[in-house]
């Protein structure tokens, strides 16, 4: 028998400003919207000496709503874009120190005579200015490719930008002045920015196309000052603390950083598939780390769940979505392998999370169900096999629809231009509770 879903448009929460305290900070693929993170960790009942685990915590939306509660939380991802912005976002700066660097910063461009109408203007003067040494160059951002992706006039703003930063502003504060750098530099970019893969804008608008990247810079440092306020107001009685590690459920949880039956509630949105055909955090997040200085930044999708592609066996695959891996393998050995690959990786993830988790904790998993070759995976229904096989009772699965989240709507699942298919326009919110 399949497992229970109910649907229930109160938790679409349309209209909603998504976009409150730290939530504001950095756009992000299929980011949990702060809502649905709030009601789950408030309708789990969990007691204010809780702690909360999130898996896959991406930009950190669940860890933030946790303190805001008045709890403790672990958030653990691959992505080292990912955790600038969750380590960011949940770090209560001073706010008079933040307001004062911002100043340093705005006061070092005015030096150049900056300005929305001629940014470019103070390049022509660094070598004879004394703000500057003979290592300045070397914060240009310099990768494979980067001409194709950026214009020289931006390359040297966003080097001008990270040179200031680095040697203008604390240690201790530089992480929230990378975090507008790295939105910035995708927004400056060649790419087109309402995707999440890397395409690039078409040749001819590649001529018009002058980013104001300091005027957009300061913009996001006003913004996210705006979100830091609210977010330490909100904070203000409490003193909780959230942790973001870079460990890999998949091949185990460290138990100096979390013990077996520690964690009072799991509340998390994981991939809904490999990383290179669905939602691409990796190619996402190439640019920016690039200008930012991650090593690596063109592999993080391959270091990804489902991002090692492994040969598999029908015989392998779940009991819930057997039938679709059949028709998908009868259609492409190669599409199966990339699926059944990352179902792998997903189950070697829940066996580890479930050992994590005390008895009577809730896990509440935020899933989308991709479709492959125009096959619909049941992901929800993955998901409660695998808990399931530890020890887990099934509450319930609610179906709510994507109002708000930055997702394609359609795709072109065989690449012929004119054939799309729908991908995901409903989440599934899965709660199991361990026995």
């Amino acid at each position: 028998m399949k497992p229970k879903r109910t649907i229930d448009s109160s938790w679409d929460f349309r209209g909603v400003n998504t976009k409150e305290y730290t939530h504001c900070y950095h756009n992000y693929p299929a980011m949990m919207i702060p809502q649905i993170a709030r009601r789950l960790i408030t309708e789990s009942n969990v007691k204010k000496n809780s702690l909360l685990f999130d898996p896959y915590c991406g930009s950190g939306t669940s860890l933030v709503e946790a303190q805001i509660y008045g709890i403790d939380s672990i958030g653990t991802d691959l992505n080292p874009l990912a955790r600038l912005i969750s380590e960011t976002k949940n770090t209560h700066y001073k706010t008079d120190e933040i307001s004062k660097f911002i100043s340093v910063l705005k006061d070092q461009c005015l030096a150049f005579d900056v300005t929305a109408n001629n940014e470019f203007d103070f390049y022509n003067n660094i070598e004879s200015s004394t703000l500057f040494d003979e290592n300045f160059s070397n914060y240009i951002p310099n990768f494979y490719n980067r001409e194709y992706w950026f214009s020289n006039d931006v390359l040297n703003a966003l080097g001008f930008l990270k040179y200031l930063i680095e040697n203008s502003i604390s240690q201790s504060e530089q992480s929230f002045f990378l975090v507008p750098l790295s939105e910035v530099a995708r927004e400056c970019s060649y790419t087109r920015n309402s995707e999440f893969k890397l395409f690039r804008i078409q040749e001819d608008k590649l001529h018009s196309f002058k980013p104001e990247v300091f005027k957009k810079y300061f913009q996001k440092l006003e913004r996210n000052l705006t979100g830091l306020i609210s977010f330490n107001e909100s904070c203000k009685t409490q003193n909780n603390l959230a942790t973001v590690f870079d460990f890999n459920t998949c091949e185990g949880i460290d138990q100096t950083i979390i013990p077996e039956s520690s964690i009072d509630v799991v509340v998390t949105s994981p991939p809904y598939g490999d990383s290179r055909t669905t939602v691409a955090y990796g190619q996402f997040s190439m640019l920016s780390s690039n200008v930012i200085g991650f090593e690596n930044a063109n592999k993080v999708d391959k270091s990804l769940m489902g991002g090692k592609i492994v040969s598999h066996s029908l015989n392998e695959t779940p009991i819930s979505c057997k039938e679709e891996l059949e028709k998908i393998y009868s259609l492409s050995e190669k599409r199966f392998n990339e699926v059944a690959s990352f179902l792998t990786d997903y189950k070697n993830s829940i066996l580890n999370v479930s050992k994590v988790l005390k008895k009577g904790a809730k896990a509440c998993y935020v899933l989308g169900n991709r479709t492959v070759k125009g096959i619909q995976i049941p992901l929800d229904y993955v998901t409660v096999e695998f808990f399931s096989e530890h020890g887990f009772s099934h509450i319930d699965t609610i179906v709510r629809n994507i109002p708000n989240k930055r997702m394609p709507k359609a795709n072109s699942p065989t690449n012929i231009v004119g054939q799309v298919s729908e991908t995901m326009n409903k989440e599934y919110i899965v709660f199991m509770q361990k026995q």
